[in-house]
């Protein structure tokens, strides 16, 4: 499976947060799957971390970043192939980022990890945390 992290599940996942299914937390540990975290699930981190909505043990920076490599997460850029994609969405959700990451899992072929129901609306593939 080719799957791609929503932020929150992401955050779950390197804090071991009880919100996180032991089903979804297995997927991603599995190494036959590959994991991936949009560089737009960082940057909506570090935003939640400076407006201090995010609480992390360390600066937020290097703290993702060495949860994501412990992890072998893989980092995810944004290409235009993929902002492209939001020609095509209907407007269901308002929130940029998840939006942008509908556009990755569309451009990329990919499974959303995600507990959004409103993420849920859009034609991707939804892995479930719940």
């Amino acid at each position: 499976m080719r799957l791609l992290l929503d932020t929150h599940i992401f955050l779950w996942y390197i804090t071991n947060d009880l919100r996180l299914s032991p089903e979804v937390a297995e997927t991603i540990r599995d190494e036959r799957n590959e994991v991936y975290l949009s560089v737009v699930s960082v940057w909506e981190a570090l935003v939640k971390y400076q407006l201090g909505r995010l609480n992390l043990p360390s600066p937020a920076d290097q703290y993702l970043q060495v949860r994501q490599d412990q992890h072998r997460i893989v980092s995810l850029p944004l290409d235009v192939s993929a902002v492209s994609q939001l020609l095509k969405l209907p407007s269901h959700h308002r929130d940029p980022f998840d939006r942008m990451l509908i556009c990755q899992s569309l451009e990329h072929d990919l499974f959303i990890a995600t507990s959004d129901e409103q993420m849920m609306k859009y034609p991707v593939k939804i892995l479930r945390t719940h």
